[in-house]
Parts: C-alpha cells; sequence; structure tokens
C-alpha cells in the first residue's frame, strides 16, 4: 500500500485512501487491507473486468472496496482474507503475478467531512 493514495470528492464528503502513516489521527479508518492491483492499461471502454473479479468473490461472501484509475483498476480486501481472496480469483480462472497481491499497512479511509 505504501506508494497508493486515492482521494475522491463529491458533494457529500471527501474520502481519502492511503497508508496509515499519512492519514490524520483522528480520522475514521478500517482495515489493514490488502491491495490487488489489475496487471496493464486498460482502455476505458472495456466492459466486463471489473465484474469478472467481483462476482467470484461475491458469490465466496468477500468484500470488496473497489478503486479505479484512468488506467487501471485496484481492489481492497481485508488482510485477514488474503489467502481466500487468491485462491476463489484463481478457481474463477484468474491468474497472478508474483507478489499476488501487496501487503498494506492500514489505510485510512475519511469520509463524512462536509465540503465547503
Amino acid at each position: 500500500m505504501d506508494g497508493f493514495l486515492s482521494i475522491s470528492r463529491s458533494a457529500d464528503e471527501l474520502s481519502v485512501v492511503c497508508a496509515e502513516g499519512y492519514a490524520p489521527i483522528d480520522a475514521r479508518s478500517e482495515g489493514p487491507y490488502a491491495i490487488l492491483r489489475v496487471a496493464g492499461a486498460m482502455e476505458l471502454d472495456l466492459v466486463g473486468v471489473l465484474a469478472s473479479l467481483a462476482a467470484p468473490l461475491a458469490s465466496a461472501g468477500i468484500a470488496i472496496f473497489a478503486l479505479s484509475t484512468f488506467d487501471t483498476d485496484y481492489l481492497l480486501v481485508r488482510e485477514s482474507e488474503r489467502t481466500r481472496v487468491q485462491a476463489t480469483l484463481v478457481a474463477a480462472g484468474h491468474r497472478f503475478r508474483t507478489p499476488p497481491m501487496t501487503r498494506s499497512r492500514t489505510p485510512r479511509r475519511e469520509t463524512g467531512q462536509k465540503l465547503p
């Protein structure tokens, strides 16, 4: 998770996903998480990539926190589910590079702040 930072702003909230050391002390946080990065850059009109990952995990009862960038998608999963996530996705036909998932420090998600 080192080096990963996502900031999302809507009319209702500000969410920051980052390594624990970068978050404000009083931020609401959850974790620890492992992060899975979809390999390679993808065209924006490519359909079904995230669904092909999310569907088998949902069937296995594994919660995900999905984030997308211009180039690719990321899945954050509870660190305690790491082994189940990998086994579930391999059974669904996905392949992993080494290392399969980046071990994270606790990411923080700060939400609910009213924006000016």
